[in-house]
């Protein structure tokens, strides 16, 4: 029998779409960026990329 996920469990259907991350070539490291001004918002540690986040296109 199908149920109905519960509300506000957070998850998260795609993408979001206010923010984009890029990769740093200096570091090799995945930097998120806000898209409505620009700032930089969250540097990753490690190589992996943000989940959930879009990528920018070179």
């Amino acid at each position: 029998m199908a149920v109905n996920k519960p509300v506000g469990d957070n998850a998260r259907k795609g993408a979001v779409r206010k923010r984009s991350q890029l990769k740093n070539p200096l570091t090799k490291t995945s930097t998120k960026r806000n898209k409505k001004g620009g700032e930089f918002m969250a540097v990753k540690k490690s190589a992996k990329k943000f989940k959930g986040v879009r990528r920018e296109k070179k």
